[in-house]
Formats: structure tokens, C-alpha cells, sequence
């Protein structure tokens, strides 16, 4: 029976698959490689790029598209070897004669490897093995280089500058076509070549990149496909709403989107109950253990969320402040797939956007009791949010200041708070949306609460963040009418403004406060903090 795929390349017979050739625009990459061009293909983690490439491999090799020899290897390996340039190289090639071997039956390749002197000459063996090696039949050889960017300093530049060194004698004494593979163009490298040595860029040292190209997340079409055929494999189904659910949350993000259906469909890799179709809420529950489960793709991600250039451009997204980072750090937010590649400048999905705060609060949570979820909840199953956001108030007084001190995002701390108070108790039983606008300076949140009998109580809850040289008033107004905007998009039943007041030399007194306002008639409640 297939399944799911969330770990490795895809295979054929045991997993759900969007074929992966018709990810890549094949005939762009074929002719790249007819006109004997060196280039990269990137795309961030478990996007389905290894399955691209040996899907590649495959076919080059099955003699359906000329006379290749083709092989795949992943230079990952040679990580460890950091700046042990000698070391580093003979791991690529001995990892490059066992591919041969395996793919090929190339036997001689492997003796070849092991012949190849890297420690006397460790800057030169890889071309003079890859010379060999393409030398010694006379069918074009075409290598897939993965994992490119895991290795660091100067391994790496060595690594870039053979390649670039032995491309003047393709085809007939080095590789016709090599393309590099990892999450990041290579033009996007700053090599940090040895302690205390310059800064490498990594397009000057691999300048003969004819083309870049980028693997995209699956559309919508093609994640309502994968789906389609576990209920025609299964009889399982999901409902429209279901689909289209899977598709809000994940944006297309490939292991997003099997790993949220494994969740739903699978329990121990048995498939789980088909007594009826599955639904939105279904996905919304298989998201949020998704979450709590932290697997290693969500964990490698928010590890990043320590960098500077990370943080350059995630933070103002958190709070709704304006952007003050470069081209090249978008790019490579973008590249780690953490942002959408197309504009306006966003989180990449609602399931990333849900996670980054979480993280960013995760001593807060820690260091917080989970708060009771009863007093918030009325006789009739709904939620009292005056009283839930009264109680925050008291909470932010007293413990804002040491919180937000401590924090990493400090720009978008006050956000953080409320969202780390309100998850505390929404999630037991609703769910917080989040919506970011950068330039904004504002936080959308829309809280929903279930009430019985498929019945939601709907909140939007926006945060506006007051700082020196900034009108209170003016915030407040600004703030109103976006509350009302998005109560009126999301069809909620009450609006609430939160307004952090973060200016020098106010007092407590003068921030906490509670007003009832109105805005081209539409009531929303305004709460100082």
C-alpha cells in the first residue's frame, strides 16, 4: 500500500507522488544540457528536489533522450570536512566512484577513485579525476552535484573553482553538464574561506553558472491530485472543503502537504478509519499535532530564526514594522523558504506562520501556567473575550517588561505576548489565525471558537504598536478602521483593538485602559496595554 512521503526522494510503487519530471520544465533542462551548460537548480528543504534529480538521472540514463551517462551524488558528506580541503575531496570522490558503480556498473570508476592522490594535490584531483573518468567513454557525462551548499569554507571554494576549472575541457575530458543542487543559488554564497580569510562570493567562484533555476511548491491542482489517489487507493475521501484546507494551510510546500494528509490518513503508517470523508476540521486537528510534533523539517527551519539576516527580515513582519534589510537577505529568507516568493512580502503559509510565534514565545510558554480555560467560557459554550482580554492586561503589566527584555524579536515583543497569552487559552479548544502586514504596524489575529453543532464565534483581535515620535491618537484611529476592515473580511462577530503603548515615561495608569468605539458603525473595543 503507498502512503505519504515526509522522509527521502520520492519512490514510485510505495508513495502518493506529483511525478517529478512534470515539476521541472523538461525541456528547458534538456536543452541545457544538449548545449553542454553547467547550472543550479535550488529550492528549500524537502521541496522534492532529490526526487527531481534522480527522476533526471533515470531518464538521461535510459537512452530514451540520447547517449548519457549520468550520476547523482551528494557531497553532504564532506561537511565535516570544513576547511580540510584534502579530506573533503576525497569523500566527493570516492562518494562519486561508489555512484558509478551502482548506477552505472562503471567498476573502473571506483578503482579510479581510489586511485586519485588527493592529499598531495587536494585543489586539483577533482578535476583531474573527473577528467579521467569523462575521458574514458566516449558518451557524454553529466554529473548532479547535491547537497551543494551543506559543505562550507574552503572545501567548498576548492569544490567550485575544479569545476570551474575543468569546464573549458567538456565535453570530451570533463563533464559535459554539472548541476549543483541545494537550497540557495549558488551566486548567493559568502563563503567564509578559513579563519580571519575574505569573504568569497560564491558566483565568482563558480562564474560559468549559465542558469538558475528554482523548483516551486506543488500548485493547487496538483495537491488536490496527490490526495485524489489515496481515495482512489484507499476509498478514503476529503471533502472539498478538506482540499481546499490543505491547500490554505500549506501554500503547496510539499512536505507540508504530505505530511499534513499522513497525519489525517495514516496511524503508524495503517490507514486510520474510512467511515466518513474528512473534512476541514480534520486538517485544522492533523495541523495543529503537526505543530506540537516539531518534526525536523519545522525544526530546521526555526533554528534558522537565530541569524541576523533571518531576523532582519522576519521581525518586521512579526510586528508590522517597516523592513530595513538587503536584497540579498531576502533572498535568502526566500531561498529557506520561509517567505513567499511572490509578493507582497509574507510568511511562506499559515502553518509557518503559526509556528515562528510559537517558537519566539517558547520560554514564555514554558515559564507560563497554562491558563484555565473555564473563566473565559460562558454557560452557553462562548467565549468571554472582554474578560480573556481584561486578563491580559493585568498579565502584560506585570510581566511584559522582563519578558521583553529577554526576548530575541524584541521589535515585535508586546505581538508575541498577547499571542503566547491567547494561545494559552484558545488552542485547548479554538484556533488563532494570524495574519502579518509588513509596513503595517499593525497584527491581525482572528481567534475562532467553536460553540456546539458546527457553530464558531469568530474575534478579530489587531494589535497597533505606539513608539516615540508616534501619535497615540492617530495609531488608535488607524488601528479602528483596520479592525473594522478585517472584521468585515473575515466575518467576525466582534472586533477588538489592542494598543500597545510603548513610548518612554508613561506610566502604567495612563496605559491600561478599555474604551468602546465605533467606526462607520461597525463597534470595536479598544484595549490599552
Amino acid at each position: 500500500m503507498r502512503r505519504f512521503n515526509t522522509a527521502g526522494p520520492v519512490r514510485e510503487g510505495e508513495h502518493y507522488m506529483v511525478p517529478p519530471l512534470e515539476r521541472l520544465d523538461l525541456e528547458a533542462v534538456l536543452a541545457m544540457i544538449r548545449a553542454q551548460a553547467y547550472f543550479v537548480l535550488h529550492a528549500p528543504r524537502q521541496t522534492g528536489k532529490t526526487s527531481a534529480l534522480l527522476a533526471l538521472r533515470a531518464l538521461l540514463n535510459s537512452g530514451s533522450v540520447g547517449e548519457y551517462r549520468c550520476a547523482y551524488v551528494n557531497v553532504e558528506i564532506a561537511q565535516t570536512a570544513r576547511e580540510d580541503v584534502a579530506l573533503a575531496i576525497r569523500s566527493i570522490v570516492n562518494r562519486i566512484g561508489r555512484e558509478a558503480q551502482i548506477t552505472l556498473g562503471d567498476a573502473e570508476t571506483l578503482a579510479l577513485a581510489r586511485d586519485i592522490d588527493t592529499r598531495s594535490d587536494p585543489n586539483g584531483a577533482l578535476v583531474e579525476f573527473l577528467s579521467r573518468w569523462a575521458a574514458a567513454d566516449p558518451r557524454p557525462l553529466i554529473l548532479f552535484i547535491d547537497e551543494i551548499d551543506a559543505m562550507v569554507g574552503d572545501s567548498l571554494v576548492s569544490v567550485l573553482r575544479q569545476l570551474r576549472t575543468g569546464y573549458t575541457s567538456r565535453p570530451r575530458h570533463f563533464p559535459q553538464s554539472v548541476v549543483l543542487c541545494g537550497i540557495r543559488d549558488v551566486r548567493d554564497y559568502r563563503i567564509q574561506a578559513g579563519p580571519g580569510k575574505e569573504v568569497i562570493v560564491g558566483g565568482s567562484a563558480f562564474n560559468v553558472r549559465a542558469e538558475s533555476l528554482r523548483l516551486g511548491d506543488f500548485t493547487r491542482d496538483e495537491v488536490a491530485s496527490l490526495l485524489a489517489q489515496h481515495t482512489t487507493e484507499t476509498g478514503q475521501e476529503f471533502a472539498p472543503e478538506a482540499v481546499e484546507a490543505v491547500w490554505d494551510q500549506t501554500g503547496g510546500q510539499p512536505w507540508l502537504v504530505n505530511a499534513l494528509a499522513f497525519q489525517m490518513c495514516f496511524e503508524r503508517f495503517m490507514v486510520r478509519l474510512r467511515d466518513r470523508p474528512l473534512t476541514a476540521r480534520d486538517v485544522m486537528a492533523a495541523r495543529e499535532e503537526l505543530i506540537l510534533r516539531n518534526d525536523t523539517h519545522i525544526d530546521q527551519l526555526v533554528d534558522k530564526l537565530r541569524e541576523p539576516r533571518v531576523r532582519r527580515v522576519i521581525e518586521p513582519l512579526l510586528s508590522g514594522g517597516e523592513g530595513e534589510h538587503s536584497h540579498a537577505d531576502y533572498t535568502y529568507v526566500r531561498d529557506l523558504g520561509l517567505i513567499a516568493s511572490a509578493k507582497p512580502l509574507r510568511i511562506a503559509n499559515p502553518i509557518y506562520g503559526e509556528v515562528l510565534p510559537r517558537v519566539l514565545t517558547s520560554v514564555l510558554h514554558d515559564e507560563m501556567a497554562r491558563q484555565p480555560t473555564a473563566p473565559y467560557v460562558g454557560a452557553g459554550g462562548g467565549l468571554k473575550m472582554n474578560r480573556l482580554l481584561s486578563a491580559f492586561q493585568d498579565f502584560f503589566r506585570q510581566n511584559s517588561e522582563h519578558w521583553i527584555e529577554r526576548a530575541q524579536y524584541r521589535e515585535a515583543g508586546p505581538q508575541l505576548v498577547l499571542q503566547a497569552f491567547l494561545h494559552r487559552v484558545v488552542n485547548a479548544t479554538g484556533r488563532i489565525e494570524r495574519e502579518y502586514a509588513l509596513g503595517s504596524r499593525r497584527v491581525d489575529l482572528l481567534i475562532v471558537w467553536p460553540t456546539g453543532d458546527g457553530a464558531e464565534q469568530r474575534f478579530v483581535v489587531e494589535c497597533k504598536l505606539v513608539k516615540d515620535g508616534r501619535s497615540h491618537s492617530r495609531a488608535t484611529e488607524e488601528g479602528l478602521a483596520q479592525t473594522a476592515a478585517y472584521m468585515d473580511t473575515s466575518n467576525a462577530d466582534a472586533g477588538h483593538l489592542v494598543v500597545f503603548d510603548m513610548r518612554k515615561g508613561r506610566t502604567w495608569t495612563e496605559k491600561i485602559y478599555r474604551a468602546e468605539r465605533d467606526f462607520e458603525g461597525t463597534p470595536v473595543t479598544v484595549w490599552g496595554a
